[in-house]
């Protein structure tokens, strides 16, 4: 046979020690970046963005939890709820408990207990209780999908575990709307355009005319 045999043996170990070669090679260079830039590779933002990207060459491995991957701003972990914050000091939970998230969830870990007027018996847009059990949820966003009052947003807090059973209350769920602002900037900055023109066309609605 003229194939050689180990042949394939052969390229494999020279894919390896190309990978070899790089990851050397890199190190070098960025130390030359490091000296003349003050740029670090290791445990910087950028050096991880860097090492993850497809510019990246050689091997690399993420040294968690001292380094962590950049989170895209569309990753979605566990649901939270927003509450926005007054001049005061005031916390206003933007949800009106109307239940729609717990609807449409697929594997029902939402459950919302509704707040009632004792005068009335009427229900108060405001939830009494709110749980989302952890260990249930899929991460699958529909219940900030569908919500109507961007009430309930996705989080990128993925390290939860625990050794007991995750049911979150409405205390462990609420986050301020300057958090989700921090985590999705580019979502924040269109919804709120979006509920500021909704709320200026609703004062222009209202507004009595001028004689």
């Amino acid at each position: 046979m003229e194939e050689l045999y180990g042949k394939g043996i052969v390229k494999g170990l020279g894919v390896t020690l190309k990978r070899f070669w790089n990851t050397y090679w890199d190190d070098a260079v960025w130390l030359a970046r490091r000296i003349t830039k003050g740029e670090r590779r290791y445990r910087s933002v950028e050096g991880i963005a860097h090492r993850s990207s497809k510019d990246a060459r050689g091997i690399f491995t993420i040294q968690y939890p001292e380094e962590k991957l950049p989170t895209p701003e569309e990753f979605r972990f566990l649901p939270f709820l927003i509450y926005d914050e007054g001049e005061n000091g005031t916390k206003t939970l933007r949800c009106t408990s109307c239940g729609i998230c717990a609807k449409v969830c697929p594997p029902q870990c939402i459950w919302i207990v509704r707040t009632t007027d004792p005068a009335t018996g009427r229900p108060v847009p405001d939830p009494a209780e709110f749980y989302i059990d952890a260990d249930i949820c899929m991460n699958c966003g529909l219940c900030a999908e569908y919500c109507p009052f961007d009430s309930i947003k996705m989080d990128h807090n993925y390290e939860l575990a625990s050794f007991a059973r995750n049911v979150l209350n409405k205390e462990k769920l609420s986050r301020s709307a300057a958090y989700y602002e921090t985590i999705r900037p580019a979502n924040a900055t269109r919804e709120n355009a979006a509920r500021a023109a909704k709320e200026a066309s609703r004062l222009a609605a209202h507004r009595p005319e001028m004689a």
